[in-house]
């Protein structure tokens, strides 16, 4: 076996660099150093394949291969030519490019993708009067070249398609949160399936889906169809096979995960994707806005929700659908840790209540802020006598020395699917190699349009300035509160919203 030890380079979301260098550390990385939006270790060739299985919180696994300077495209492309290209590639070899650039001298990215791949082709034709080819999806080697400045680094790109395409999503409502997202969020609170967890506004149940994995310490790349690491000259077939049908460090989970929505068609695709990650075993589901929720699903529990923002699902009164949510946790969920992501000052104001932890985080191209809620029984001052103290600001997850699942074992009942999840030999991805033939290609979502030049404090789109908004109560608060649009349903297509590092292009 190949124990040479090289440099790694893991890409993800501003926010989540702390929780990812984590997980690394956990996989045996060595070296741990964190940067914007990627995380550096070294590490051999194994580490390389679990990191593209194991990490929840990574968008790409890159293996840098050649660095150099350059000031401007041209002399790009004469490093390029210089680089022994038949280590790596062939005549009859696809590949692609992907360029990320911050620098003042290279003000245009896909010119200098052009200029690299014109040296690879000239180099194969001064060789053998032929060159490989260019494609877009599903080449055979894909190339990363990142440029700071005048530092450039070129990288395989070990993932191919970004890691948050899991592969378990067959439908989506019409602003489903990114995966690497929704499991970074659960991860900063520190929860690994201690507790109960809810999700009252699940629209496609991502959030519900990586809680569940997170819990049993499944694998989120079990799913995938392929890695470009597959399509490597030195790809290692049998240690690929031995990491991923290696199920050891898996763990039962004895609480239970629950999610609701207003919308049943979220519902029934939500269904659809917890069934098709095989975790239907763990989690609970029921049409109800959470507005019309008199009591929790269990006495003390954790809850995570990404509500709407107004900026793809709207509302009739946004304002009004966060002071709800404000309500029911005051009256409803006494003894949880409430923790909810969104984008507006004005929706968190309407909330009521005073947050103990704000983590920055990006979702897409919108400077978010994941809030932590202590909903506690009585007043604060005895609740700050406890040792407790509200409105805290801290950007690291919460480090525990274990994650054993709590000692005792309940479950309740809540309109949902008790599906057992398969084990061992039952589960249709392990077996002798059926999955390289059955793991089907899963497409993609809608792109949405990119957050541009909004101001974060906007009054006058919710009421006139200066105008005190006129409350409302009981069931006319209710009809007016939840008549917010039905989410578009679409099934998932080949143009997904673009990932972190192609925002960072337009930097």
């Amino acid at each position: 076996m190949n124990t040479e030890k090289f440099e790694i380079v893991a890409k993800t979301f501003q926010g989540l660099e702390d929780v990812l260098a984590e997980e690394i550390r956990q996989l045996g990385g060595e070296n741990v150093e964190t940067g914007r939006r990627m995380v550096s270790f070294q590490g051999d060739k194994t580490l390389l394949y679990k990191a593209n299985l194991a990490c929840r919180t990574a968008l790409r696994i890159l293996k840098p291969i050649y660095k150099f300077e350059a000031a401007n495209p041209d002399e790009v492309y004469e490093k390029m030519k210089a680089f022994p290209w038949e280590t790596l590639l062939s005549p009859e070899t696809t590949f692609s490019i992907d360029s990320v650039t911050y620098s003042d001298s290279f003000k245009h990215s896909k010119f200098v993708t052009y200029r690299a791949k014109d040296a690879i082709a000239d180099y194969f034709m001064k060789k053998s009067g032929k060159r490989p080819s260019v494609r877009l999806n599903g080449a055979e080697v894909v190339l990363n070249l990142h440029i700071a400045q005048m530092s450039c680094t070129l990288s395989l790109d070990s993932s191919g398609e970004s890691l948050h395409k899991r592969g378990y999503r067959v439908g989506q409502t019409e602003a489903p949160i990114n995966e690497v997202l929704a499991a970074g969020m659960i991860l900063k609170t520190g929860w690994h399936g201690e507790k109960d967890l809810i999700d009252p506004m699940c629209g496609s149940g991502t959030i519900l889906i990586e809680a569940a994995l997170i819990a049993t310490n499944t694998y989120p790349g079990i799913f995938r169809k392929s890695f470009a690491f597959e399509r490597w000259k030195d790809f290692d077939e049998e240690l690929f096979e031995t990491l991923y049908n290696d199920d050891s460090h898996e763990r039962e989970f004895t609480h239970r995960i629950y999610g609701s929505d207003i919308s049943p068609r979220a519902i029934d695709i939500a269904t659809q994707n917890i069934k098709s990650a095989g975790v239907s075993k763990y989690i609970d589901l029921k049409v109800m806005p959470f507005q019309r929720y008199e009591s929790a699903p269990s006495p003390e529990g954790i809850l995570i929700t990404n509500p709407p923002y107004g900026e793809r699902l709207t509302s009739s009164d946004l304002l009004g659908l966060y002071e709800s949510i404000g309500n029911r946790l005051k009256h409803v969920f006494k003894g949880y840790e409430a923790w909810i992501i969104s984008y507006h000052k004005e929706c968190f104001d309407r909330i009521g209540l005073k947050p103990s932890a704000r983590i920055e985080l990006m979702n897409g191209a919108l400077e978010c802020e994941f809030r932590k809620y202590e909903i506690f029984d009585g007043r604060y001052k005895e609740f700050k006598g406890e040792g407790h103290n509200l409105d805290k600001r801290y950007d690291a997850p919460h480090r525990r020395a274990s994650h054993s699942p709590a000692p005792y074992n309940r479950r309740k009942s809540y309109e949902g699917h008790r599906d057992e999840r398969p084990r061992g030999d039952e589960r249709p991805w392990r077996g002798e190699k059926p999955w390289r033939g059955e793991r089907s290609e899963r497409p993609a979502s809608r792109p949405s349009t990119p957050f541009k030049g909004k101001s974060f404090e906007r009054r006058d789109r919710f009421n006139p300035e200066g105008e005190k908004p006129h409350r409302l109560h009981g069931d006319e608060a209710f009809r007016k509160f939840v008549t917010f649009k039905q989410p578009s349903i679409k099934p998932n297509d080949e143009t997904t919203k673009p990932h972190q590092e192609e925002t960072d292009k337009k930097d």
